[in-house]
């Protein structure tokens, strides 16, 4: 559709790219969404003995494990029979956090170098990412008392495999697990929340498949005007194509992960988990990601909380403030690192976080001394109502503000260069997807690393 005119590609589209877009999504989820459903409804049945429930929710999820991975499903199937090993094996021990976390490393990295080719493996990354978050923040849980015991292997495996979040996550806590398999009654909130959700999911998947590739050639036609004649002003526009090239991959990749977020509310909602409960009122808030505060953000940091805020759940608890104790930056190193780790070895995905680990600390931290010098609201984080800055609505501080703001687009542009469409005609050999990154990072004349460079000179200046 790239090659087409202007008038041509927008009567192509809604045949070309809308329809089948949004029908081959639903002809990959149904089942997955039927399975939930019927789940939610025999848990409704109120005289099921739990462990039926729990068989039930393990047989879902066994299910659309095979129907997404065919027999790869074994791996996931080894990590958690290994995960509940290793619980019942230190079951009287208090550090089983630590070493259920190490263990589960091990397996991850073995499987990356060793026990399958990189392609099947990496389809599902996903599913391992979560049973792997789930079974240590279980063994973290049962070290420090939030759940009592270690639950019985239907159960785990019940909750490993709930059929909600198997797939497409997001991670939810064991006593999370337990409420939705005590079943709440249907309700209207229930089925608005699911079907806004699903709603919004197969919009991002349209927006990132049939829009924001050609976001510049079509839509907003910036690239369309006559090419300029001198060479300076070639290479501007070089320079700016590249930028916008960068941007127009940025969005394919935001969108994308936006759909599986709003996806996975929807599996979740459906299959009767997502709520918080205040007193006898029951609220389906289920919310993963935040795309406004991605793509209008204040902060890096409100980008990375924003991203997938169950997984910066978890890895706040659960990595951040165990290795608090060693220092803040220490800390944050640790958690980047902890996170690259699980999404495996892979160049590009560690660099990128890496890279933003550094970015959002030395905001932080220069942040944090402006406002302590100015006295002024330019947290990363927007202060409270009732913060005692004496400077809050001043034309600067907005200025500090929106500077940062944009600053902060710059950096994701830049960081989500190395994603999008450009990725999908490229091998998963891990040195070409190196040499992919830092050829995009070049382009860019590596641009958002300097920045962050002379932000730390910055504050190293004046503190």
């Amino acid at each position: 559709m790239g090659a087409l005119r202007r008038q041509e590609f927008f009567l192509e589209l809604p045949s070309g790219c809308l329809l089948p877009t949004a029908q081959q999504g639903l002809e990959q989820v149904w089942q997955l969404l039927l399975i939930c459903l019927v789940c939610r409804l025999l848990w409704r049945i109120g005289w099921l003995p739990s462990y039926v429930k729990h068989l039930s929710t393990i047989a879902g999820g066994f299910y659309t494990l095979y129907l997404f991975f065919e027999l790869h499903m074994v791996w996931v199937v080894l990590l958690s029979l290994l995960c509940y090993l290793i619980l019942f094996l230190c079951r009287h021990s208090t550090s089983r956090g630590p070493f259920l976390s190490i263990t589960v490393l091990i397996y991850l990295l073995l499987g990356e170098l060793h026990m399958m080719d990189t392609n099947s493996w990496h389809k599902m990354r996903g599913s391992q990412i979560v049973v792997a978050m789930k079974a240590i923040s279980l063994a973290f849980d049962l070290d420090k008392g939030t759940v009592e015991s270690v639950p019985s292997p239907v159960e785990f495996m019940g909750y490993i495999y709930f059929v909600g979040t198997v797939i497409f996550g997001p991670w939810i806590s064991f006593n999370s697990y337990r409420e939705a398999v005590e079943s709440r009654k249907l309700s209207v909130s229930w089925f608005v929340k699911v079907i806004c959700s699903w709603i919004k999911s197969q919009v991002c998947l349209v927006f990132s498949n049939c829009v924001a590739p050609y976001l510049f050639p079509y839509f907003i036609p910036l690239m369309g005007d006559r090419l300029l004649r001198s060479k300076k002003r070639r290479k501007i526009r070089g320079s700016i194509a590249r930028w916008l090239l960068a941007y127009e991959n940025t969005m394919t990749f935001h969108f994308s992960n936006y759909f599986v977020s709003y996806f996975s509310e929807t599996t979740t909602t459906l299959a009767g988990a997502g709520f918080t409960e205040e007193k006898d009122h029951l609220k389906w808030d289920l919310a993963v990601a935040k795309p406004l505060s991605i793509e209008f953000p204040r902060s890096m940091v409100e980008v990375v909380t924003s991203w997938n805020q169950p997984m910066s759940q978890w890895l706040n608890t659960y990595v951040f403030k165990k290795a608090l104790k060693l220092g803040s930056f220490q800390a944050i190193l640790i958690t980047y690192t902890a996170s690259t780790l699980l999404h495996g070895l892979s160049f590009h995905i560690g660099a990128v976080l890496l890279t933003l680990g550094f970015m959002t600390y030395i905001e932080h931290v220069l942040r944090k001394r402006l406002s302590t010098i100015f006295n002024a609201c330019v947290l990363s984080k927007r202060c409270p109502p009732d913060c005692k800055h004496k400077n809050k609505r001043a034309f600067w501080v907005y200025f500090i503000n929106g500077s940062f703001s944009v600053l902060a687009i710059v950096h994701l542009t830049y960081l989500g260069s190395v994603f999008g469409s450009s990725m999908d005609d490229i091998d998963s050999d891990e040195d070409i997807l190196g040499g992919h990154t830092v050829h995009k990072w070049t382009e860019l004349s590596w641009i958002s690393h300097w920045v962050t460079f002379g932000l730390w000179v910055v504050y190293r200046l004046i503190m």
